[in-house]
């Protein structure tokens, strides 16, 4: 679990005149909301936040006007073609506080030899976990799979106090043999005819 520090200010502007001028000044404009407190709307440091979002599940410890709260980011919007951040939605979160995420699920080792594929039914898993001990990733080995071989939620180990919110039964990880394309069939066309 990772944990970026963060100080924000509080936004008194709103529309998108005040959000371009943020962001112009290399702020994104966001929301803290959650455990039935009003929204605080917030200014954020552009730079120090795309770095801390490369993170999935990074765990924020904001300040805003001299406190502190740990947020997660629920929602973060991008601009379509620049990929500069807009806005971001963050949810506070306490020490303790159980809360459903999506884990990314990594692969180790090689299949067995005889070109089966890898497909990933799952990239992540959806899993419930302590806000301040969310995992980055989960591994998964693959050592030696041979086709027809898969890999269901309930296989998988996870860290001590995550567990899964989905049925274990779910398959993640499926070895599938590869699929040989038929010939065409040359002698089936049609004969091309030429009228005098």
């Amino acid at each position: 679990m990772s944990e970026v520090k963060l100080s924000a200010e509080v936004r008194t502007e709103f529309g998108k005149g005040a959000a371009r001028r943020a962001r112009r000044a290399n702020l994104v404009p966001g929301v803290v909301y959650g455990h039935g407190a009003t929204p605080v709307h917030v200014n954020l440091p552009g730079h120090a936040l795309l770095l801390a979002l490369r993170t999935k599940n990074v765990l924020i410890s904001l300040e805003v006007e001299g406190k502190t709260t740990f947020v997660l980011p629920k929602a973060v919007q991008r601009d379509a073609i620049k990929g500069f951040l807009k806005h971001v939605d963050l949810l506070t979160v306490k020490r303790g506080e159980k809360v459903n995420v999506e884990v990314a699920v990594h692969t180790e080792g090689e299949l067995a030899p005889g070109g089966g594929l890898l497909e990933h039914v799952l990239n992540a898993l959806p899993v419930e976990a302590e806000a301040t001990h969310i995992p980055t990733s989960v591994s998964v080995s693959i050592e030696g799979l041979e086709a027809g071989a898969a890999i269901l939620a309930k296989d998988i180990t996870l860290p001590e106090g995550t567990v899964l919110t989905i049925d274990g039964d779910t398959v993640v990880i499926q070895v599938v043999a590869p699929q040989a394309e038929e010939p065409a069939d040359e002698s089936a066309a049609p004969a091309e005819t030429t009228e005098a």
